[in-house]
Parts: C-alpha cells; sequence; structure tokens
C-alpha cells in the first residue's frame, strides 16, 4: 500500500514558527515518526512540502493510480483553495486531513475548512500526533475499500 503525505505551506518551518501553537517537533522529524509506523503496517509512505497552491493540485492529481490514499495538511490553503478542494474531490482517493492545531479555538477564519467535506476524515488539534491518527485512519478505510473490492470479486466469479 502506498500513501502519499501531502504537507503545505510554512509546514516546513515546524519547530520555529509559532511554537505554542504549533509546538517544536519539526515537519521531518514528524515524517521520521510517520516512517516507523508505516514500516510497521507494510505500508510506502512518500512526502511532499510546498508553499505553492498550484503545486499542491498537481501532486494531489498526480497521486491517481499510483497511490492508494492521501494525508494532507493544506495549512492555511485549507480555508482558502478551492482548487485544492476540487484536486482531492477529482482523484477519489481516501484522504485525510491533519492539522496540527485545533482549528476551531482560534481565529474564525480558520475555523472553516474547504477541504473536510470533499475528504474521508479530519484530525484535528492533536498535534504531530494527529499524522499518525492520519496514517491508521487512511489505512483502515484503504483495507475496508479492499475487502469490498474482494467481496464484488467473489460475487462476479459465482455469477
Amino acid at each position: 500500500m502506498k500513501i502519499m503525505v501531502i504537507q503545505g505551506p510554512n509546514i516546513n518551518m515546524l519547530g520555529l514558527r509559532e511554537v505554542g501553537v504549533y509546538g517544536l517537533m519539526k515537519m521531518d522529524e514528524i515524517h521520521e515518526q510517520m516512517k516507523i509506523a508505516a514500516s510497521q503496517n507494510n505500508v510506502e509512505l512518500d512526502f511532499f512540502q510546498s508553499n505553492f497552491e498550484g503545486e499542491i493540485v498537481d501532486k494531489i492529481q498526480e497521486c491517481l493510480g499510483i497511490f492508494d490514499g492521501i494525508i494532507i495538511n493544506a495549512a492555511a490553503y485549507s480555508h482558502t483553495s478551492i482548487a485544492i478542494r476540487d484536486a482531492i474531490a477529482g482523484v477519489g482517493l481516501p484522504t485525510i486531513e491533519v492539522h496540527i492545531s485545533n482549528i476551531y479555538r482560534r481565529e474564525e477564519f480558520r475555523q472553516k475548512s474547504l477541504l473536510s467535506p470533499v475528504c474521508s476524515g479530519s484530525i484535528v488539534g492533536f498535534g504531530p500526533f494527529g499524522y499518525h491518527l492520519a496514517l491508521m485512519g487512511v489505512l483502515q478505510i484503504c483495507d475496508q475499500i479492499q475487502k469490498i473490492k474482494e467481496q464484488q470479486n467473489q460475487q462476479n466469479v459465482k455469477n
């Protein structure tokens, strides 16, 4: 199973910026922890970070036919990007949205995610551990999809 982890603007600055909100853990440290959990679950992870909306849209589209699911922290674009929302909806892959901070305890403009309605689920406010929760969530969803496909194949063989 292959999962793409997409990080949006300023996530590359984790551990340095607003540590009272986002904590001290750096993006690369989060990725290293995710790799450990992925290896324990026979999952291959790829990572991508960009501060540019169009590059994020391109990466989501590139996932189609290659990856089984997506974990995305689109950061500020979560609240503004119809393009990223449309890309997620367009590829139809199980996608989990992650926010390190609790967006519902922050400024009003951060409390609405345009991405949530097209994602399989959202993990909000658990700090860096949210990525682990997202990984477990996308694995469960992909496992369910695989079982449904197997049942359909068995039905087709019987018919």
